[in-house]
């Protein structure tokens, strides 16, 4: 027993920073609360276009929508022990957008009206939904934290280094952008979110990407000065 424990306490020192984790119980909480006091008698914005009037509703696209949990939690859980500097990177920019959603929510409660009226129950996905209905309140939606978690994590995967060392690393990124893409679809088919919450969505993945891995822009004209020496230089 007592050489258990201390196996356990030197898993637990080799990888300590993994209470940075211990931060995501804020959104949560703080979820639960704005939850409690946006709803449909104290009123919200409504998030509603034409183009979602026009998007079909989908009920086999529930799967890659449960999927996200999987995606997260496998995402976090390899960077947290094959990376430190990974992690750390995908967790503040997971942090950054989850927190900025809160406060966008806080000044500005909203919510969807695109969910179909009634859902049968012929198969087991449109059961499924109807259940993702009953636990899931259609407020607070903009931006979309599935697409935007999801973006993130693809985000952290295809600039891993070591993910691209790997023989099949290719196929694991293009794996991860074809999860991506449709987990945000399912936001849209399943009528948990708007084209508008999406596009928020990538709007604020984009702003945080600066703060944590450097703004594109940046990284162009450093590409730029690298490989076009003579042209980048001032005229004297």
């Amino acid at each position: 027993m007592k050489d258990l424990w201390q196996k356990f306490l030197r898993i637990y020192h080799k990888y300590s920073y993994a209470n940075v984790l211990w931060i995501g119980i804020i959104y949560p909480l703080w979820f639960k609360s704005i939850e409690s006091r946006v709803t449909v008698a104290t009123g919200y914005h409504i998030m509603h276009t034409k183009i979602d009037e026009m998007i079909p509703f989908c009920e086999y696209f529930i799967v890659p929508y449960f999927m996200w949990f999987l995606y997260i939690f496998l995402g976090i859980l390899y960077f947290l022990f094959t990376n430190k500097e990974d992690f750390y990177k995908v967790c503040l920019y997971l942090f950054i957008g989850m927190i900025f959603s809160l406060l966008i929510c806080e000044i500005y409660p909203n919510g969807t009206d695109l969910r179909p009226p009634y859902i049968s129950d012929k198969n087991i996905f449109q059961v499924m939904v109807a259940g993702l209905y009953r636990v899931d309140t259609p407020t607070n939606v903009f931006p979309s934290i599935h697409a935007y978690n999801s973006i993130c994590m693809h985000v952290a995967i295809m600039k891993s280094k070591d993910i691209r060392s790997l023989r099949y690393g290719k196929a694991v990124v293009w794996g991860s952008f074809l999860l991506c893409l449709l987990i945000c679809m399912a936001t849209l088919v399943l009528k948990q979110h708007s084209i508008l919450d999406v596009g928020g969505a990538i709007l604020l993945s984009f702003i945080a990407y600066g703060f944590v891995y450097g703004y594109p822009s940046f990284r162009l004209w450093k590409y730029l000065e690298k490989k076009y020496p003579s042209l980048m230089q001032e005229e004297g």
